[in-house]
């Protein structure tokens, strides 16, 4: 897959079928309409593209929105690469932007820039200055422009009973298991391996503190997880704290990992850390030894969650 961050640097010559959309989570009801493009391409000998819009554009015309994101516009794209997608355009969503009329958009956006030939799209979408356009008004600009429309019916969307919303719902609860199944995939978080306080070091459950500069990504609800990453090539299990560490008094929310078995020193890398399943809330415990037992405790739960699930 090509993946093209401005779409002022996107050229081509060759004919295109196009969705577009934020697709945050890329979950199971966007892998339904991404697959459709995806086969439509193959069938007709078009290039697939998504085009995609980043910042969200809540995050750009509601100054008071706290929304977050499930994906990184990285982890966006790798997830789209891994499902055979031709191209992904990326249009830096603005003010400006968003107060481009409906057909300026598909003019100069869907048929000058991308070369459509053919439009997938949701029967709900809406686009244009303030979303006044809908499928009606796309198959009317296809017949004046020349290309496809294809609508995503109510009932195959509807079918997929999964939202962004449910999904980022179910992560700010802590119930990775649902928001897992709605994804299609495991939630991932990744970050930049920094150094701590060592105090996990000091209790035998050395760990990995994980930076993630992107404050947009949804972290998950506090509290202790199992997780899986891979490291150098190889996969690699533990579990992780997301939370304030306070049995020892912690002043700010930390992210760390404790990989059984692994022993690299990983400081200034990146890493990609998938969320299995949920181990329990965070606690604040009466002593250090206390929570050294409950961490050998949690290690065992991990271990035989892994063995039972990922044993080869």
């Amino acid at each position: 897959m090509s993946s093209v961050k401005n779409i002022t640097a996107y050229k081509s010559e060759k004919d295109a079928v196009v969705t577009l959309g934020t697709f945050d989570g890329v979950h199971i009801g966007h892998q339904k309409i991404i697959s459709r493009l995806i086969n439509t391409g193959k069938e007709t000998n078009l290039k697939s593209i998504i085009l995609t819009f980043f910042p969200h554009p809540r995050m750009v015309l509601q100054k008071d929105s706290n929304i977050k994101l499930i994906n990184t516009i990285e982890e966006r794209h790798d997830i789209l690469n891994d499902l055979g997608l031709d191209y992904l355009v990326i249009k830096k969503f603005t003010r400006e932007f968003s107060r481009l009329s409906a057909e300026d958009f598909v003019k100069e956006i869907l048929v000058d820039k991308l070369n459509a030939k053919k439009v997938i799209i949701g029967y709900d979408h809406r686009f244009g200055r303030n979303r006044n356009a809908d499928i009606d008004d796309l198959k009317d600009f296809g017949i004046k422009y020349n290309f496809d429309v294809e609508e995503i019916s109510a009932q195959d969307i509807n079918d997929v009973s999964v939202s962004s919303t449910k999904i980022r719902k179910a992560l700010k609860d802590g119930d990775i298991s649902k928001a897992n199944a709605y994804l299609g995939y495991n939630f991932m978080l990744t970050g930049t391996v920094v150094k701590g306080k060592g105090l996990g070091k000091n209790l035998g459950f050395a760990t990995a503190n994980i930076n993630i500069e992107e404050t947009y990504k949804l972290i998950p609800k506090q509290g202790s997880y199992i997780v899986k990453s891979s490291i150098d090539d190889a996969e690699v299990f533990g579990m992780m704290n997301i939370g304030m560490n306070p049995t020892v008094n912690g002043d700010k929310e930390s992210i760390e990992v404790n990989f059984f078995n692994f022993d690299k020193d990983i400081y200034n890398k990146k890493i990609k850390v998938e969320l299995l399943n949920r181990l329990r809330d965070e606690k604040k415990f009466d002593s250090i030894e206390e929570l050294k037992e409950q961490l050998l405790s949690d290690k065992e739960t991990a271990l035989t969650y892994i063995n039972k699930h990922y044993a080869k």
